[in-house]
């Protein structure tokens, strides 16, 4: 059997100053050479297993990239490839191909080999893939759609409210609904939609920013389906005529995950749609959020700052909350009191006090705030200004001595400024008390496993307004493909774009004149500000989203 540092070296993945280092780290650790390569970054895990399948004299695969025969995985159930983190990927010469994350595991193949009545052949995969390639490939559709059937035959639709709560407490609606949840977390879903239609009831999961259309269910179910979510979410279900919001917990491989529930009376029926809320998303740092350098050196420069206000503009869905509770992870600090109003609280943040408004109670926005106002707080977070009463409260929190965050619906930084005056706010007000905005949007990230290089002409350049300019090397573009990785969409994940404006002396005098948008985005550009454009076209350049992305999401 060949040496582990003999077939690294011979597939060029180390080199051998990089081997005899590890060596000398292996002797003083006493750990495996493989592992001490992987903890100085030389190796990847997925490099690490495929050298020591070369070893054994075993096949390695990548299941991002294998393609995966749907026929085989039916061989297996579910429960047993998770047992044994193992899953059947094809067939080879009439033998199984099952892809392993330990094929030394003997019981594995025998109980594989006894339900199957197939001879075995193992290959090797990361620990990682194969259990996130169960998940792809054992997502429960079958089980959905043979448990609509099963509702479909067995329920009518009934509007007597005992006969409603009898059925949503049947096994099928509650599997079905909770298979349904776990589906969409498991996706990568934001939000799962559930829509009665004419003949049907449609779900879609918003993945990535966009909808995908998963399922059509029989009309009969949708009652059932409906009730249960309510009671699950602590929302009345005999009112069928008003918008209603709840929320409910799941867990799911022993996280918890929370779900903001709102419901919408239809012509057909109660819509449902269900915000998922991952609580690690509320801890992310700012520097996991896609900024680039000269933008993160102008917003860190603001929130440093004792008092003022920093705005965060965008549409919804934008990520405007999760800039702001990133910003909070940063100043939150033992020594510094910090009061949130919001609606609704989505995520709930240790060390800080959060308010939940309720307009029953009257505890609207400025209500809340002008309260929190008596109770001593440094830094300030309001869910979003939506009147001038809000407003006017807000600027002069900023302006005697407290950090105030928040959010406004406009396009760009520079209109921020524009529609506090229009809410009626002194222009040099707001020029006094603003100290920086930041306008973002949410674009797709490329799959790295399947984009596509390519590049375009100068006049193509040109004409999409490109960063270039006549005489330099033309840049290489990436495009998506789709894979199996990125369920053949070509991308996976999202990445923010940004506008950071500085409220300078020359914007604030502008302010007090009644300046454009336009006007004072001009200036603000000359200042050094990178526009969303440019920092999605700069995004672009460095490969991680398309050119049709940024033209999706910024205008």
């Amino acid at each position: 059997m060949k040496q582990l540092g003999d077939i690294l070296l011979e597939g060029g993945l180390v080199t051998p100053e990089q081997l005899t280092g590890a060596v000398e780290e292996q002797r003083k650790l006493g750990r495996s050479l493989g592992r001490v390569l992987v903890d100085l970054g030389v190796l990847t895990e997925a490099q690490l297993v495929a050298a020591l399948a070369t070893q054994i004299g075993m096949k390695f695969v990548d299941l991002t990239d294998f393609p995966v025969d749907g026929s085989a995985v039916a061989k297996v159930s579910d429960a047993v490839c998770r047992r044994h983190t193992a899953l059947p990927i094809g067939y080879e010469d009439g033998k199984l191909l099952v892809a392993m994350a330990d094929p030394a595991n003997v019981f594995a193949l025998d109980d594989i080999r006894s339900m199957t009545g197939l001879e075995v052949k193992p290959v090797v995969a990361t620990k990682p893939d194969v259990l996130a390639a169960i998940n792809r490939y054992h997502r429960g559709d079958a089980e959905l759609d043979d448990l609509t059937v099963a509702m479909d035959s067995s329920s009518e639709e009934e509007d007597d409210l005992g006969k409603v709560k009898e059925i949503v407490e049947d096994a099928p609606i509650v599997k079905f609904v909770n298979l349904l949840i776990t589906q969409a977390i498991q996706d990568r879903a934001s939000d799962i939609h559930i829509e009665p239609t004419e003949r049907d009831l449609r779900v879609r999961f918003r993945i990535d920013g966009v909808l995908h259309e998963v399922m059509r269910s029989p009309k009969t179910i949708t009652s059932g389906v409906t009730s249960r979510l309510k009671i699950m979410a602590d929302i009345n279900i005999a009112e069928r005529r008003i918008p209603q919001d709840g929320r409910l917990s799941v867990t799911t491989n022993g996280k918890k995950i929370d779900l903001r529930v709102a419901t919408l009376p239809t012509v057909w029926g109660e819509k449902i749609v269900m915000r998922v809320l991952d609580n690690s998303t509320a801890m992310l740092k700012l520097s996991d959020l896609g900024f680039s350098d000269p933008n993160y050196e102008i917003y860190s420069k603001s929130f440093v700052k004792p008092y003022g206000m920093i705005l965060v503009t965008g549409p919804t869905g934008s990520g405007k909350s999760t800039t702001l509770y990133a910003t909070l992870n940063i100043v939150s600090k033992p020594e510094v009191n910090v009061i949130t109003v919001e609606d609704p609280v989505e995520y709930r943040l240790p060390g800080i006090n959060q308010v939940q408004t309720n307009v029953k109670a009257g505890l609207t926005f400025a209500a809340a705030l002008r309260s929190i106002l008596r109770s001593d707080p440094d830094i300030v977070l309001l869910g979003e200004i939506r009147d001038q009463e809000t407003a006017h409260i807000a600027v002069e929190a900023s302006l005697t001595g407290h950090l105030v965050l928040s959010t406004l619906h406009t396009n760009d930084a520079p209109s921020a400024i524009v529609r506090l005056t229009e809410m009626g706010i002194e222009p040099f007000l707001v020029g006094s008390a603003l100290d920086c905005v930041l306008a973002q949007r949410l674009a797709r990230k490329l799959c790295p496993k399947c984009k596509e290089a390519y590049t375009l002409s100068p006049e193509a350049l040109r004409e999409n307004r490109f960063p270039w300019q006549d005489g330099q090397e033309l840049p290489t573009l990436y495009r998506p493909i789709g894979c199996s990785a990125c369920s053949k969409t070509g991308y996976k994940g999202r990445l923010a774009l940004h506008e950071v404006m500085s409220v300078s002396e020359d914007i604030e005098r502008m302010t007090v004149e009644h300046a454009s948008s336009m006007a004072i985005g001009k200036v603000a550009v000359e200042q050094g500000m990178i526009t969303l454009r440019h920092d999605g076209m700069l995004k672009v350049m460095s490969g991680v989203t398309s050119l049709e992305e940024i033209f999706r999401v910024v205008a």
